[in-house]
């Protein structure tokens, strides 16, 4: 009998049946996970929009009551109609200037921030140095710890008879006043950022064999950032409370105579607008610096 080769035919491969069951389930897992991101992008613009919204209603709030005391009790402080009819060049026009001390709330500003950059510059820089150097060597930071603790406690307004009798002139005195407000949390803070800077950073620079410079730039200023810029934001807020405090002895032109000159005059409505300008300055330059930190220590820095 021949041998026969018979020719074998590959069966078609069939797909494997859909199992309805699963089908559904990934159907309805794709719609949860779709509730979910609209969910939180919901919540997402909820809460931009709360923080837009809940600060300006509670401002209006504020407005409300206050406006309603003023009606309540005319002659007292004045209410935010009468602040709006009375002060109306203070607001909408505050870059005016007629020479000498007659001039827009910007120039006031701008007068008492110059002061301030130089002062609370001169502070940061000796603050960040100081407390590098307190940080690192034990001996110094328990000699210096009560006196600093003690000066740290002194109101801005106590060094102003002692730079007036020192520098005999208001410019230097008021550069003083903030200088020696502004260093001690400054010192404070960076203090503690050196003093807790790990170990491990410190053997390495010892076995790379470092300079007392490159450890200072290459180890200890990244390591204690986030701490220096939180005596930073301290020290620029006390800053601007200082210069506020001693142009309103000093004179001249600055926010701090401005207030002083206008309750001297009775204008309590100057003085409220003149207010808000200081709370906003402070709270831009508080920011500024806190931006700057979170930029200079990608984001480790203090909120």
């Amino acid at each position: 009998m021949p041998f026969e080769v018979q020719k074998m035919t590959a069966a078609p491969i069939s797909e494997p049946a859909t199992d309805p069951v699963a089908t559904q389930a990934e159907k309805l897992l794709a719609a949860a996970q779709a509730k979910q991101i609209a969910a939180s992008k919901r919540r997402k613009i909820a809460d931009k929009a709360g923080n837009i919204l809940m600060p300006l209603l509670t401002i209006g709030v504020l407005l409300a009551v206050w406006e309603g005391l003023g009606q309540a009790f005319p002659g007292g402080l004045p209410s935010p109609s009468m602040v709006l009819l009375e002060a109306q060049e203070l607001i909408f026009n505050p870059f005016y200037d007629r020479g000498g001390v007659d001039k827009g709330l910007f120039w006031h500003v701008l007068t008492s921030l110059s002061r301030v950059g130089i002062g609370f510059g001169l502070a940061a820089v000796c603050g960040v140095l100081l407390g590098s150097f307190l940080g690192t060597v034990e001996w110094a930071r328990k000699g210096t710890d009560p006196i600093i603790q003690v000066l740290r406690t002194v109101p801005p307004l106590a060094w102003l008879p002692i730079s007036l009798a020192a520098l005999r002139e208001a410019q230097p005195s008021a550069l003083f006043v903030i200088f020696i407000t502004s260093i001690w949390p400054i010192v404070i803070n960076t203090m503690v950022g050196v003093r807790n800077i790990p170990q491990d950073y410190v053997n390495v620079a010892k076995v790379l064999r470092l300079t007392p410079a490159e450890y200072f730039f290459k180890i200890m200023l990244p390591a204690a950032t986030p701490h220096i810029f939180t005596g930073l934001r301290i020290g620029v807020g006390m800053s601007w409370l200082a210069i506020v405090a001693s142009e309103m002895l000093l004179g001249g032109v600055g926010i701090g105579f401005f207030i002083w000159d206008q309750y001297n005059s009775s204008r309590m409505s100057d003085i409220i607008v003149a207010l808000l300008w200081v709370g906003m300055v402070g709270f831009v330059l508080d920011r500024l610096v806190a931006l700057l930190g979170q930029y200079v220590s990608r984001g480790t820095a203090a909120d």
